[in-house]
């Protein structure tokens, strides 16, 4: 499993290219129970929820949500889950054979899809080298 501590380095440092993003406020690593396991907020920014116990919540649904298979043989595994809010842009990416995820918050301003290029341009290389036996 992805829980090395060299894993935790590349992803700590994955998420902290992706947080250099201008509309980006929060890049973070979540196992399949919902724990932050690397990365965090962009340093200086609050968090919108303030509160940590519905950031928590919040990110044992969209690690839950993000790893659920029951389409994956007609419609293909999960590339990303997107929410548009009014404060924020959020966007899961999944990494099935780790069973972790990546968590972005970013500006409501933010384009998804080129949210999801940057992503697959910063993490293509770690997803491979993560997946060698």
């Amino acid at each position: 499993m992805a829980n090395s501590e060299g894993a935790l380095n590349l992803y700590a440092e994955k998420c902290k290219k992706l947080l250099e993003e201008s509309e980006i406020r929060f890049a973070g690593i979540v196992d399949k129970d919902g724990q932050l396991i690397s990365g965090g907020f962009k340093e200086g920014l609050t968090p919108y929820e303030g509160d940590e116990t519905r950031l928590q919540s919040f990110l044992e649904f969209v690690s839950k949500a993000s790893i659920r298979k029951e389409y994956d043989e007609s419609l293909g595994p999960i590339n990303y889950l997107a929410a548009r809010r009014d404060k924020a842009v959020l966007v899961s990416f999944p990494f099935p054979i780790t069973q972790i995820l990546l968590l972005i918050s970013a500006e409501p301003t933010a384009n998804i899809e080129n949210l999801a290029k940057k992503v697959v341009e910063i993490f293509t290389d770690v997803t491979k080298r993560l997946s060698k036996p």
